[in-house]
């Protein structure tokens, strides 16, 4: 077996996992509304407790990448993951479900960290971009579980059954992630304190902050629609079924596989021509911008504008391999979940804050209609404003390397 099977097949399956569990509240949310009795913005901080653990955890958990390995951190978190969902399975009240949603959030956090970081420790530099965007595939695949075969699975076992399926499913998978083998360190591993002073100097770096509120507004934005938000919109905005709202959703992701697919592929012959992955990440941002705009003009079909979204928005995981570049591979774990802890503060917020404002907008007299317009118009100015932030600093960059 080679280095690509034992490295990157089980890491690919735990990523996977950890889409699927951020993405399946999307599908479910009738049902969990229905039967808990749940305002817009009770259901945005239950969907979002994924998002503000996983976020919240980004920090200690790129030390502890650093300092312990992927496998043996992904594995054991994994654990904490069976368990929340478990719980989730089990839960009768809103409290309940808020905390095993955190705990599969906690759970799962490592997943797509421990990844780039075990890809730093066993391949090359120059083929950091083509394996993160394999990897972001494998969440793709998780993305399209999460839609219509999800929802094909809930008359059969309800959304209780699915989540205890998915507890013992997140046990294989930490089997799985401890087979994996461990490189031994290089060096000496470093004390807290030497540790911490390396994040500090992550989050002083100009070149962290070029690519942070991108990534915090667009990528987590992204997400927030995804994971919750998109199925509401279609069902509510354009009058869908939720059957239809959940074709929508699988389309978007399987556009959004295609997208990781044609970067792992292709990202390094586009480099090769003269299109740097950098002006190919400020060029996705920018085509889903205006997928986003046509979205919240109700211009153009919606069945062609949010796969649109999935396909553009998948450049995004570009920025991870860039920020990585910038620091010495010692650092790589703390500079990706930094990032990566932006974007997981964006989605949180945004995914629990859009509840709130359409709830807000509904109070003040707009239909619901124009309250998710309003919401969604909301979120794409704070996402034209961190594209525009990175556009500047890239040039900024480029003139000093001039």
């Amino acid at each position: 077996m080679n280095t690509w099977q034992r490295i990157f097949a089980p890491f690919a399956v735990g990523y996977f996992l950890s889409y699927l569990l951020r993405n399946a509240n999307a599908v479910i949310s009738p049902e969990l509304s229905g039967e808990l009795a749940l305002t817009a913005a009770d259901l945005g901080l239950l969907t979002s407790a994924y998002l503000f653990a996983f976020g919240a955890f980004q920090l200690p958990l790129g030390l502890l990448l650093d300092r312990f390995g992927p496998r043996r951190v992904e594995g054991a978190l994994l654990l904490l993951c069976a368990a929340g969902c478990a719980l989730f399975a089990v839960g009768q009240a809103l409290p309940q479900l808020i905390l095993a949603r955190a705990l599969i959030g906690l759970g799962v956090s490592a997943c797509l960290m421990a990844s780039f970081k075990a890809f730093s420790l066993w391949f090359p530099l120059e083929r950091q971009a083509s394996l993160n965007a394999a990897i972001m595939a494998a969440g793709g695949l998780g993305a399209l579980a999460a839609s219509s075969p999800l929802g094909a699975l809930l008359p059969l076992l309800g959304w209780r059954g699915i989540f205890l399926a998915l507890a013992v499913f997140s046990l294989c998978v930490a089997a799985l992630i401890f087979t994996t083998p461990e490189k031994p360190a290089a060096r000496a591993p470093e004390s807290l304190r030497q540790q911490l002073s390396g994040l500090a100097a992550i989050f002083k770096s100009r070149a962290f902050w070029r690519f942070a509120p991108q990534t915090t507004f667009i990528v987590g934005g992204f997400m927030a629609l995804q994971g919750l938000w998109a199925v509401p919109w279609l069902m509510t905005v354009e009058g869908l079924s939720r059957e239809a709202a959940a074709a929508h959703l699988f389309w978007m992701a399987l556009a959004q596989l295609v997208g990781f697919l044609a970067i792992a592929l292709f990202v390094q012959r586009l480099k090769a021509k003269g299109l740097s992955p950098a002006r190919l990440l400020a060029l996705g941002m920018g085509a889903g911008l205006t997928a986003m705009l046509g979205i919240v003009l109700g211009i153009g079909p919606s069945w062609l504008l949010w796969p649109a979204l999935g396909l553009v928005f998948s450049v995004g995981n570009l920025a991870y391999a860039l920020l990585t570049a910038e620091f010495p591979v010692a650092l790589a774990g703390r500079a990706n979940t930094a990032l990566n802890l932006g974007a997981f503060v964006g989605a949180f917020g945004i995914q629990w804050l859009f509840g709130v404002a359409v709830d807000t907008f509904q109070s003040a007299g707009f239909t619901q209609e124009m309250a998710f317009r309003s919401s969604l118009a909301g979120l794409l100015f704070l996402q034209a404003a961190g594209w525009g932030w990175y556009v500047r600093e890239s040039r900024r960059a480029q003139a000093v390397i001039a």
